[in-house]
């Protein structure tokens, strides 16, 4: 069973491309998306539901937007945004699916504040936000030991996750305190399952539409699926799928995907 993520930058244009993907990858269970940057009264669920998947959605016109797509569970327990948090942007959805070892396991779609760049507004945000997820999903944790928190994180772990780590030192998505609090979620008992497996040189989940920077691999890997310590041991791998991004009038982003196993 694969549980996998994918900034679409627009569901309304990559639709097509979302269900041609889920066809080619039957073994994808459910599909965090970001950025779908829809109202929920447009959300093209009926579609969805006649290709046969199962939907949750949360969106706002032009921006944000997430979803979880599902191809054969329903998914319960439904929650928007980080309880407790002032926040009128639709950047969280989480849903409680069945893990293929027959136990739940809470799957929590995030799709993270940019941040625009160090001393501005909206880094102060991103790091408030960043703040009250973790507390949040601590108490998820408590709840729910077996977790997937996934999404678009907008922030590199390290400068491995980066192509040009000089240029780019210390800039948005590369900045000491991002990846501070990025830490820090790994400090609630969760892992990387990109690095828990051996993986191309230079891989990344995102590369600018400017300066030809899929051609020459300019990308950083800021799309992330982190596995809490109770379901670590049923990863069997994850990858990152470069192939969309090839597409006509792609996302800049690409999925990254993990398999679990239904033993340790």
């Amino acid at each position: 069973m694969q549980f996998a993520t994918w900034n679409v930058n627009s569901l309304s244009v990559r639709l097509p491309q979302v269900l041609d993907w889920l066809a080619t990858n039957p073994e994808v269970e459910v599909l965090a998306l970001q950025e779908t940057k829809l109202t929920d009264d447009k959300f093209p669920l009926q579609l969805l539901n006649e290709a046969g998947f199962q939907v949750h959605f949360f969106g706002q016109k032009t921006y944000n937007g997430v979803a979880l797509i599902s191809r054969t569970q329903t998914g319960t327990d439904v929650v928007r945004n980080i309880p407790g948090m002032d926040c009128d942007m639709a950047r969280v959805l989480s849903a409680t699916y069945t893990a293929p070892n027959g136990q739940p396991v809470r799957v929590v779609n995030g799709y993270f504040p940019n941040g625009q760049a160090p001393g501005t507004d909206k880094f102060a945000y991103k790091m408030r936000w960043l703040t009250a997820l973790r507390e949040w999903l601590r108490g998820e944790l408590v709840k729910t030991p077996q977790l997937i928190l996934l999404g678009d994180f907008n922030i590199t772990f390290d400068d491995l996750d980066v192509y040009d780590p000089v240029a780019l030192h210390e800039t948005i998505h590369c900045t000491t305190e991002e990846r501070t609090h990025l830490q820090d979620l790994i400090g609630l008992g969760l892992t990387d399952s990109h690095r828990l497996f051996p993986q191309p040189e230079k891989s990344y989940s995102w590369w600018d539409y400017r300066g030809f920077a899929f051609r020459r691999n300019n990308g950083l890997r800021i799309d992330h699926i982190l596995v809490s310590d109770a379901l670590k041991p049923f990863a069997t791998a994850c990858s990152i799928d470069r192939l969309p991004r090839k597409n006509e009038r792609p996302s800049d982003h690409t999925p990254v995907v993990l398999t679990l196993g239904a033993t340790a």
